[in-house]
C-alpha cells in the first residue's frame, strides 16, 4: 500500500463540514466547486462522498436547505418575492416551479395557506390544544384565551 491513508473518521468530517457549510451560506450563490473546496476533495470525489453519507447529492441537498427555509418564511408571513431572493433564487419563477414541485402547492398557495391557518388558530386556540392537555389544566372547549 503506499501513499497515505487518512482515517474514515477524518474523511467524515469533511463531508460533514461541507454539509454545515451549505447550511450556513445556502442564501448566497454558492456553486458545487466552493463546497467540494470546503471538503478539500475533488468534485467528482466530493458528490459520490457525500450521497454516499446524505443519500442525495450536494446540489439536492442544498435545493432542500433553501426549500426548508422558504417555507419557514413563508410560514412567517413573508412574501413569495422576498422569500424567493432571501433563500438564494434569481428567479420567481424557477423558485415557484421548484418549490411547487417540492410541497405540492405554489409558493402563494403555500402563504395563504398559512395566513388562513393563524387566523383559525387566533379564533379557536383551543380548537388546536390537545384535548389531554387542556383537561389536565382544567380548561374546557367553551374557554376562549
Amino acid at each position: 500500500m503506499t501513499g497515505l491513508q487518512y482515517p474514515r473518521m477524518y474523511l467524515y468530517r469533511r463531508l460533514v463540514q461541507a454539509k454545515l457549510f451549505i447550511d450556513r451560506h445556502y442564501a448566497e450563490p454558492i456553486d458545487l466547486d466552493c463546497i467540494a473546496d470546503e471538503a478539500y476533495f475533488s468534485k467528482f470525489h466530493f458528490i459520490k462522498q457525500f450521497k454516499a453519507i446524505y443519500q442525495q447529492t450536494p446540489h439536492q441537498y442544498l435545493k432542500t436547505v433553501r426549500m426548508e427555509n422558504a417555507k419557514l418564511l413563508l410560514q412567517q408571513g413573508t412574501t413569495v418575492a422576498d422569500t424567493c431572493y432571501a433563500v438564494g433564487f434569481e428567479s420567481i419563477s424557477s423558485f415557484s416551479n421548484l418549490f411547487k414541485r417540492a410541497n405540492g402547492m405554489t409558493p402563494s398557495a403555500y402563504l395563504q395557506q398559512q395566513q388562513s391557518l393563524k387566523a383559525q388558530i387566533a379564533a379557536t386556540p383551543l380548537a388546536y390544544i390537545p384535548g389531554c392537555f387542556a383537561e389536565k389544566y382544567g380548561w374546557s372547549p367553551k374557554q376562549q384565551f
